[in-house]
């Protein structure tokens, strides 16, 4: 039987798993590579600056998207880089006892971002074109939810595994323990994905070999740019972001900051801690119920309520910053109410870029652009948040994150929001003799 012929699966046997192995490669690439180079000695500006250059990857990743609607089912992309990130990561566990594995380890940690960004694309693709809209509310908080057990999975588990491994043995061989069982990890998820996943075939593929894919991407971007309100659309995605990407660079700095400076003098420890665990559990409860409120009421009715919800509890962080408290349960309850907020709001802005941005022919190229001017705006106002944080001072600080939401609450008054979710109702309506 072949994968365009096999029955299609309940949803929660497969949204789980596939967003779990999206953001495993990614938090191995992001957080647990600059652990490991630290654990085996070297300095933090190779460190930052060689795993930095490999986050590039995800915020170019649009531009290859409309290259893989030339393949003939998104599920069969998903299974050859899930196949190929699990290979990569097993080389990285062998480069690790070479005389030069810096080198060859982030050239091999390379493939894995670019595995990582890739499957990205088409596991997105594939769950817009698996679900109805009502589905795409109904498990878009799975999504965020399993992305980040991935990352409780990661810092939570196997950074302890790690460190456990290192009072036993070289940390070469410790750290390729860890890469081994993440490559076997991937690899496994790879086999469960040949049963699980639906096909998602592709709506248009590009003929003429080489020449239909770059007619493709021309087609792609200009069909992209000529969505009605589509300038509106980016405003409200860049905005969307506008408190996130400042309170999640500046926070954890004002965690760890001396209290003579303002911050509450954390150890590293500390807040590894709680963001490693409450917090992250916080988050995933936000993200599902964030998903069943916008499936029950509408992406349209839910979308003022969803901005709230991410921006609102950032007074938690002016709480600390006022407040001053050394009980490591209130700081913890207090960043654990921010995180459910922010799983809970960050819901509106995927399923908006999903159902209003992604939508027509190219829904997984239209959809990797609209992530990628999410990411856009992340980055913008992360870029700025020092100068304004240095500015304002922490308490001060906190209170213009909430101001920048204001904008995006305003634009989510005018910018168009529903219009699919309308047609899907008048489509399920039963037809009238």
């Amino acid at each position: 039987m072949s994968i365009q012929e096999q029955p299609e699966h309940h949803p929660a046997l497969w949204v789980p798993t596939l967003y779990f192995a999206e953001g495993l490669p990614y938090f191995v690439v992001a957080t647990i590579a600059g652990l490991m180079y630290k654990s085996m000695g070297m300095a933090n500006d190779q460190i930052a600056l060689w795993t930095g250059m490999l986050g590039f990857v995800w915020v170019f990743k649009p531009l290859w998207s409309p290259f893989l609607e030339a393949a003939r089912s998104k599920k069969s992309i998903v299974l050859l880089f899930q196949f190929f990130g699990g290979a990569s990561l097993g080389l990285v566990a062998l480069a690790l006892h070479l005389p030069d594995y810096f080198a060859v380890s982030i050239a091999l940690l390379g493939l894995v971002a670019i595995a990582s960004a890739t499957h990205d694309i088409a596991a997105d693709g594939l769950y817009i074109a698996s679900l109805s809209s009502t589905q795409q509310a109904t498990y878009a908080g799975w999504q965020g939810g399993f992305y980040n057990v991935a990352r409780f999975f990661s810092l939570g588990g196997l950074v302890v595994l790690a460190g456990y491994f290192e009072k036993r043995m070289a940390v070469a061989q410790a750290w390729s323990l860890i890469f081994g069982m993440l490559a076997l990890s991937m690899l496994l998820l790879a086999i469960y994905h040949l049963w699980a996943l639906p096909a998602g075939r592709n709506v248009a593929r590009p003929a003429g070999g080489m020449r239909g894919v770059w007619l493709t991407l021309r087609d792609v971007i200009i069909d992209f740019f000529q969505k009605p309100g589509i300038w509106l659309a980016i405003a409200f995605i860049i905005l969307f972001r506008a408190g996130e990407g400042q309170i999640t660079t500046i926070g954890p700095l004002f965690l760890r900051a001396a209290r003579a400076e303002g911050g509450l003098g954390l150890a590293t420890a500390e807040v590894g801690a709680v963001y490693g665990t409450l917090a992250t559990v916080a988050f995933i409860a936000g993200s599902l119920l964030g998903g069943y409120f916008t499936a029950w009421r509408g992406l349209r009715r839910s979308m003022f309520f969803l901005i709230l919800a991410m921006n609102l509890p950032n007074l938690a962080y002016f709480f600390l910053s006022t407040a001053m408290p050394s009980s490591l349960g209130v700081i913890g309850a207090a960043l654990s109410l921010e995180m459910f907020g922010y799983g809970f709001g960050f819901v509106g802005l995927i399923l908006f870029i999903m159902q209003e941005v992604a939508v027509g022919k190219y829904q997984m190229a239209h959809y990797a652009l609209g992530t990628g001017i999410m990411q856009l705006g992340y980055v913008l106002f992360k870029m700025v948040s020092g100068a304004v944080q240095g500015a304002l001072g922490y308490q001060h600080f906190f209170l213009w994150v909430l101001v920048s939401a204001i904008p995006v609450l305003l634009l989510s008054r005018i910018v168009p929001i529903g219009r699919h979710e309308r047609a899907d109702e008048a489509d399920a309506q039963p037809a009238t003799v």
